[in-house]
């Protein structure tokens, strides 16, 4: 872990920064000249790792760039930092404040710095954020349109339905195009469709937003998606083990799949019916069997990770 870690509290113009909770600060604008004038304080200072909370977009420009630069920097999640500091009895907010409670966080967490990502790979996580925008938007919109009867009204609906088609089928073109462009993309498509059931939009939404399939274990990459149980324990109760948190799109789209796959998959379709009859609430079969179906395309993606030979 670096031993001098710099907090950067993001907005959409300015970078406030410092070196622990108490430490130097600086203040720069959210743009290349004031990220350089942040590298260099950071080199100034031997910073090792710069945190930044996620902030919608706001922190992808100065993450870049610092990493450019060669400073070292971390992703924290910003709910978690607001805790640790209402634990640590910090409940006054300030840019100031924030950055110098982001850098205890990261010292605390025991943050490393993430690389970046590849230009491909974030290509590849825009095109399918944007299909599964247009998708969403269609089943919202054919939903409106159902309870229309205006004829005027109708023919706007289909319109609008008729865009977001064509745009949608240009959108799996272009992400066809990138998955196929890439040697280990087009290993891991091949290893997890075989899986009947699995489709490309899956595959696809696999690659985009969960990138570690096949290099992490199985417990890891069920508590990536949120299909990890977690224990609620005390003492001699044992209660409820829900699911929370992970990435939320993976979840849901798998929790689909996994319906499809156990159709065809007598295994899966076995699992199934055998929770089920006992007495499983609907929503944890689902889970437990979308769990399943995500260990074995780990092991799909592990398996194609170990046998591609880059060219």
């Amino acid at each position: 872990m670096a031993n001098i870690i710099c907090g950067v509290d993001v907005s959409l113009k300015t970078l406030d920064g410092r070196i622990g909770r108490s430490g130097p600060e600086v203040s720069v604008r959210r743009d290349p000249e004031g990220i350089a004038t942040l590298a260099r304080f950071c080199a100034e200072h031997g910073v090792g790792l710069v945190v930044m909370e996620a902030t919608g977009g706001y922190e992808k420009l100065p993450f870049g760039l610092l990493w450019a630069a060669g400073v070292p920097c971390a992703i924290a999640n910003a709910r978690s930092v607001r805790r640790f500091a209402e634990a640590m009895g910090v409940l006054e907010k300030t840019d100031r404040l924030d950055a110098g409670i982001i850098a205890d966080y990261a010292r605390a967490k025991g943050l490393v710095g993430q690389e970046p990502e590849s230009q491909a790979q974030e290509r590849l996580r825009g095109l399918v954020t944007r299909l599964r925008q247009l998708t969403e938007l269609k089943v919202a919109q054919s939903n409106q349109r159902r309870l229309v009867q205006e004829p005027q009204v109708v023919a706007c609906f289909d319109e609008l339905l008729a865009l977001i088609g064509r745009q949608s089928r240009a959108l799996e073109l272009k992400i066809a195009e990138l998955l196929g462009a890439d040697p280990l993309w087009r290993a891991l498509d091949a290893a997890l469709r075989e899986i009947k059931g699995v489709a490309g939009r899956t595959v696809a939404r696999l690659m985009a937003e969960m990138p570690e399939i096949g290099t992490v274990s199985n417990k890891a990459v069920a508590k990536l998606a949120g299909l990890a149980p977690i224990a609620r324990d005390s003492g001699q109760r044992q209660g409820k083990r829900p699911i929370r948190g992970g990435r939320a799109h993976v979840r849901s789209i798998l929790v689909v799949v996994a319906g499809v796959v156990a159709r065809h998959d007598p295994d899966l379709a076995a699992f199934y019916q055998r929770l089920t009859l006992a007495g499983k609430p609907k929503m944890a079969v689902r889970v437990a069997v979308a769990r399943k179906l995500l260990v074995r395309l780990n092991a799909k993606a592990r398996d194609a990770r170990a046998a591609f030979v880059p060219a």
